[in-house]
Order: C-alpha cells, then structure tokens, then sequence
C-alpha cells in the first residue's frame, strides 16, 4: 500500500512539473505562430509548412464585414537567407531571392507541381516543364482549379539587393470555398537554402476561430453537459432522499458523475472562448484535461471494482487495493499526457506524430484494465453462483452484459476509426471527423447509466451490501425448495442453515487466499 501512494505521488509531481512547463509559453489557437522555423528540402523544392485547417466558405462577400467571413491573415511574416547567400547578390540588384505562400485545398493538391514525361514529380518549374507546361522557371508550378481560376492561391514575396531579410506585406485571403484548406511557404532557388522564417497567420471561420473539425464539438458539449444535468438531477434527487441507506459504491458512482458534469461544462467554456478570441489559454486548456484525466481513471477504476465485487461481495479490495491504486496512478499520467499532446496547443486538424507515441501506453493500458475487468467480473460471478446469491447474480449478470457490449462497441469503433483514417489521408472529410471524438464520450455516458440504473440509490440498497450471513441472501423460493420433500421441515431446515453458514466461511477463507494470490 505505501509502495503504491509513494508511486502516486510521484507521478503527481511529474505531472505538475510537465503541466507547468506548458504554462510558461502562451498558446494562440487558430493563430499560427513561426519562430525562426527552417525551411526543409522536399524534391527540388525547400518547404515550410504554414498550417492546416477545415475552413467554410465565407457567408458574406464584404469585406469590410466584421462577421460570416472566412480568412486566413498574414502578420509580421518575415524571412532571413543565410548570409553567404545574401553575399552572392548585387546591393542594386532586385528581385535576388523568390518565396511564395501557396493556399490550396486538399481536394486541389493536384494543381501543384507537375511531372515531365512521366517521371518524378516536381513542385518548382525546370527547363523540361517549363517547355511542357509553360510554367515560369524557378517559380512553384500552380494549374488553375477547375472551378476557380484564382485557386490555388499564390502570394510572392521577393529579396531585394543583398539584404538578409525580407518582409510580407500584411494580406488576407478571403476563403470562398469550403474545404481542408493548407498553407506553404516554397522557395525554389537553391540559394535560399538554410532560410527561416518568424511571423503568424490567422484563420477564421464564419462563426469563429475554432478550427472547422472542433467547431461541431462545442455544440455536442452542450448537449452532452444537459445529459449530464439530467443524470444528476435523478441520481442525487434518490441519493440524498435515501442518505442513510447509501453504499460506499454509490458514493463513488456520485463522484463520477459530478466529474463528468464538470468537465463537460468545461470543454465548452475552452471551445467557446476560443471561438470568440482565437486564442486557448493554456491554464484553462489544463484544467480541463486533468478534470477529463481524472474522470477517465475513476470511471475505470469504478468498474474494476465493482467487477471485483467491492462492497456487495467483499467489503474491501484487501490485498489488491495496491495493484488497483498503482494502475490508476499510471493510467492518470499516461492520460494526462496524450490530452495535454492532443489539445493544450493544439493548432491544426492534421494530428501529430507525438500523439501516436503516446497515446501507445494509454491503449496498453486500457487493452490490460478490459482484461483485468473481465477476469475479475468471471470470478465474481461464480462465487455469487456458488452462494446461490440470486438477487446480487441477477445483477451482476446484466452488468456484464452492458460491459461486453460497450467493449464490442468499441473494438468495432476502433475498427472504424482506423478504416477512417487510411482511407482520408489529406482529412478531406474533416467536417465529420469530431464524430471520432464524441462517440468516446457518448459510450462512457451510456456505461454510466447503466450502472446508475443497477445500483440505483433505494431504501433497499443494502439488500446489495456485502453481508457475511449469507443465508439472508436466498429468496422465499430458495428456502422453500430447501425444506420440500423433508418430514421434519425446521430441524432440517436448521440444518441446511448451518452448513451454509460452514460455507460462508469457508468461502471468505477461499477469497482471502486468492487475493494473496493475486
């Protein structure tokens, strides 16, 4: 047990630590910010990725309209050549250095480059396409799109004289189609290479800053914290009418459901302000992580024990009580970690490398905890068979039953969502890709019901307490089919009580053995 709080305790101050290292950076959501970023060699091209996002074509076509217009905006965008590039040019000469921002959407990625009798594609225009395609050399190969004839969009910045920097004049890009929209920023003068690059663009959508994959969340928040409202509005309405008769496991099944009511008012305060400002301030992003965090592991924990019996056949986890502590620190962290990957700073639709590697330990984790659930909800089940324990049996059973629908839900989801992604590779269908995210938390509220519904507070709730007289558990049916077909129905009856009394404690005898097994 001391091993275990000591293990918490560490994890906890790791997780402070990490936390607050992220708060010494302020983050500007769907404003993407470059400091000093490298332009990298990609074919005969040297590439800067500026961002990429969902966005909807503008409501209105004013430009001097404040809202309904979708943007990207370039700010303070600057650009420094290494110095020995700057050396090579003429201090009179103009145009010494060529870079071009290029918007295009992901259904027109296409219309950029081109390749010369068949062979390697190319993003910059050589001689042989140059003859081929009448591209310009030495500039970013663009074919018009079918629909627009301005589209892909390409904004061209120059070097003058043997300056180290140059400025973008401050533009913005009205977006007139919707779409996975992304940004670059291309040189194809091979003297440029080394060149960096500071500055910020800002993305807009009709209704706000919110990237258009998170847009739809905010409104599912809303409905999910008034399902929340509503669970609680039961729940706790029974939980204080029938306040003495209340088990610790109902204590803890309250807790989650405060938690969940929490976080989802949480999240939609995150969405919203981000919404409004384009900013995601990283303390408040935080927070709702670690509430999330912590509601995923008791939620977990919760249903490991009650899989373990805790409090209807066993009064407490004994020996396990360690184990189960020392997995839920360990699950907190893993969690806490991937969100704080996934969502405090978060800027693009397109998600990264890092949330791959870690979201590794945390489906470990769960795949071990499903395991461990089961195992514990097998041997649960046959004691209570054993016991002849009907009502506790009778429980348990449907319990399992929505426990093993909710893990086929998942692995079919997880099926999905895999199918999902190696079939969008450019997040083409990115306006139902928040459905991925809602669907974890539609299954986690529907699990919860269930549970509330099985051991809903009542003013017999300790009907299904741990009792050590287990005699008290059998039905009327029970003890009548004990006493049939017996002459002397009480001295036999006496009887049978008292070898299942014998039983009782050989059983308890039996479950304190596996827990030191375990």
């Amino acid at each position: 047990m001391d091993f275990s709080f000591r293990i918490a305790y560490k994890s906890f101050d790791f997780l402070i630590f990490v936390i607050l290292s992220t708060l010494l950076t302020t983050i500007h959501a769907s404003i993407h910010n470059y400091q000093n970023q490298l332009f990298n060699e990609v074919g005969n091209a040297y590439l800067l990725p500026g961002g990429s996002e969902g966005l909807y074509a503008s409501l209105s076509s004013d430009d001097s309209a404040t809202d309904g217009r979708s943007f990207i905006r370039f700010e303070n965008i600057t650009f420094w050549r290494t110095q020995d590039a700057a050396d090579e040019q003429s201090e009179m000469e103009h145009g010494t250095g060529l870079i071009q921002a290029v918007i295009f959407e992901a259904a027109d990625r296409n219309n950029i480059g081109g390749s010369a009798y068949g062979g390697q594609r190319s993003i910059c225009c050589t001689p042989d396409l140059a003859k081929l395609e009448g591209c310009k050399q030495g500039e970013v190969i663009r074919i018009p799109s079918a629909t627009e004839i301005n589209w892909p969009m390409v904004l061209s910045i120059q070097f003058n004289g043997n300056d180290l920097s140059t400025q973008m004049n401050n533009a913005e890009v009205p977006i007139k189609k919707t779409g996975m929209h992304n940004l670059f920023f291309i040189a194809c003068d091979p003297k440029l290479k080394g060149t960096v690059m500071s500055g910020r663009t800002v993305w807009k959508n009709p209704d706000g800053y919110l990237p258009g994959r998170m847009a739809p969340l905010m409104t599912f928040y809303v409905y999910m914290a008034i399902a929340y409202l509503l669970l609680s509005a039961i729940w706790f309405s029974q939980y204080m009418r029938f306040w003495e008769d209340i088990l610790q496991l109902q204590h803890c099944i309250a807790a989650v459901i405060g938690l969940g009511l929490f976080e989802m008012i949480l999240w939609y305060l995150d969405y919203s302000n981000f919404n409004k400002t384009g900013m995601r301030p990283v303390v408040t992003t935080a927070w709702v992580v670690t509430v999330g965090a912590i509601k995923k592991t008791l939620s977990r924990l919760l249903i490991l024990s009650v899989s373990m019996g805790y409090g209807v056949v066993r009064p407490t986890l004994g020996g396990l009580t360690s184990k189960v502590l020392l997995i839920g620190a360990t699950y907190f962290v893993a969690s806490e970690l991937l969100d704080i990957t996934e969502h405090v700073g978060t800027i693009n639709d397109v998600s990264g490398r890092a949330r791959l590697f870690l979201g590794l330990p945390d489906a470990f984790l769960d795949a071990f905890l499903i395991l461990w659930i089961f195992t514990s909800l097998s041997k649960t089940l046959e004691q209570l068979q054993a016991k002849r324990i009907s009502v506790k049996l009778d429980i348990y059973r449907k319990f399992s039953n929505a426990l093993a629908v909710a893990v086929i839900a998942s692995v079919a989801w997880i099926t999905y969502e895999i199918y999902f992604k190696a079939t969008d590779p450019f997040n083409e269908r990115w306006q139902s890709a928040w459905i991925i995210t809602a669907f974890w938390d539609i299954l986690s509220f529907a699990l919860l019901c269930v549970i509330c519904y099985l051991w809903a507070p009542s003013q017999s709730s300790q009907r299904y307490a741990y009792s050590e007289d287990v005699g008290e558990e059998f039905d009327d049916g029970e003890a009548q089919s004990l006493t049939r077909g017996q002459s002397n129905g009480d001295v036999s009856l006496v009887k049978q009580e008292q070898k299942n009394g014998n039983a009782g404690i050989s059983d308890e005898e039996d479950e304190s053995e596996e827990d030191k097994r375990e």
